[in-house]
């Protein structure tokens, strides 16, 4: 009988190398609860910040948006002088190269002016005559010359007589009054003017008929 209690006791013995474990609770179940508050203590606190900051960074917008606007602006205008820059500097330098031989254009321009006026001095002569030829002859040089400035260069005359006067074109070196104009008006033609492309570098010097002044 003793023995049958003996191997009652020991079957309940638990087996060599088996462990019973509890559940850990821990406190599992108390971090979740604390990791709560602290997302909310944050999510708060972001919140507070950035109610503080809101209006900090309203204006620090629109203080940048003004910066934009006036950067923009100012690039706008720099762009603007620097385009009115180069075109400037375009017209200039081709103007430079229009007109840098003025100086001695106008000094060609008196030989063709003493060339006129030895075919105007040679007056008419019989055909067929030396001297006809030899007038011919300078009247060919002349217009070969006037063609070659005029082509090459852009030098041209004008006239003037029996146009308006205009102290741009013309220079009056004598008047006189007639009834027969209503405005001062170029009579005669001393010396031609001449034009270098738009540009007149030298005016043509004429007598001015001038209109008889009304006493009523």
């Amino acid at each position: 009988m003793k023995k049958n209690a003996g191997n009652d006791e020991t079957d309940k013995t638990p087996a060599s190398g088996a462990t019973e474990t509890a559940p850990e609770q821990g406190n599992t179940g108390t971090d979740a609860e604390t990791g709560t508050i602290d997302a909310s203590l944050n999510a708060d606190e972001s919140v507070e910040q950035g109610k503080e900051k809101g209006p900090n960074l309203v204006s620090r917008i629109a203080e940048l948006e003004k910066l934009n606007a006036d950067l923009q602006d100012q690039y706008l205008r720099k762009a603007a002088d620097f385009d009115n820059y180069r075109k400037r500097m375009i017209r200039e330098v081709q103007e430079a190269r229009d007109f840098a031989n003025t100086n001695l254009l106008v000094d060609l321009i008196q030989i063709l002016d003493n060339f006129d006026r030895a075919i105007d001095a040679g007056g008419a002569h019989e055909a067929g005559t030396p001297a006809a030829a030899f007038s011919d002859g300078i009247g060919m040089i002349r217009n070969q010359l006037g063609q070659m400035l005029e082509s090459k260069y852009g030098l041209t005359c004008y006239q003037s007589k029996g146009l308006p006067f205009d102290p741009n074109f013309h220079e009056a070196i004598n008047t006189a009054v007639s009834p027969e104009v209503k405005e001062p008006t170029v009579s005669e033609e001393f010396t031609k003017g001449y034009k270098l492309k738009d540009r007149v570098i030298r005016t043509s010097k004429v007598m001015v008929q001038m209109p008889v002044e009304n006493k009523n």
